[in-house]
């Protein structure tokens, strides 16, 4: 979970990727990602999404208790319902695509997430919020905003080398999403840095034999989320 400062890891994922995208034009913005069948255009459209959703989520007070955390919210995500997704990304992209220019999703996203990030900084941590179907205090729910901004983030810079990375307090909370998910019996691999670690937990980059062979048994569980 965040600690004192929750919305700082948040504020710094978001201006991560206000810093990879803010100088791209529209040639760039059509560069391709990680993500099947999104240009980088189509994913920037997908997080702005998010912050949309947060910026509901802090205005959605709810009693508790909750019913999920930040690691546990990450159960289950993204499995068994392919048909779903797929309906997902097709709708994002003929979103992507109503846009006049592909810096205009630039546009939305430069004005959204520092909206995001101020409504968080000024709620408290400790309150309940609901999205998505779930309860959940407010500092589990930009824990699990900065994960999925920051795996975003590598989706976003595959084509795009000079690219700023993700910063540090960023990564380590979905670093500690992972480590959440892999359980307290398993440990990843020494020879991992933070952004191997996330690609391959979420499957964006596939296990090498020698990380089976390190990972044992756990190397099943991969990926931890999609």
């Amino acid at each position: 979970m965040m600690s004192g400062g929750h919305h700082i890891a948040l504020a710094q994922a978001y201006d991560g990727i206000i810093r990879a995208v803010a100088d791209l034009d529209d040639s760039d913005l059509q560069r391709p990602t990680r993500c099947h069948g999104w240009l980088v255009a189509d994913l920037l459209l997908h997080v702005v999404g998010d912050a949309q959703r947060a910026l509901v989520a802090l205005a959605s007070p709810v009693d508790g208790p909750p019913d999920t955390d930040d690691v546990s919210y990450w159960r289950g995500a993204g499995s068994g319902d392919d048909e779903g997704a797929a309906r997902h990304a097709w709708w994002v992209r003929r979103s992507a695509a109503a846009f006049h220019r592909p810096t205009g999703i630039v546009r939305l996203w430069t004005d959204t997430a520092p909206a995001a990030v101020r409504a968080a900084g000024n709620a408290d941590p400790d309150r309940c919020v609901t999205t998505q179907g779930h309860v959940l205090r407010v500092r589990d729910l930009l824990a699990t905003l900065t994960t999925e901004a920051v795996v975003h983030h590598l989706d976003l810079v595959v084509d795009l080398p000079d690219a700023p990375r993700p910063g540090a307090a960023a990564l380590r909370v979905a670093v500690a999403t992972m480590d959440g998910l892999l359980s307290d019996d398993a440990v990843r691999p020494a020879g991992w840095d933070d952004e191997e670690y996330l690609l391959k937990a979420t499957g964006r980059v596939p296990l090498t034999d020698h990380d089976r062979m390190e990972l044992g048994e756990v190397a099943g569980w991969f990926p931890l989320l999609g």
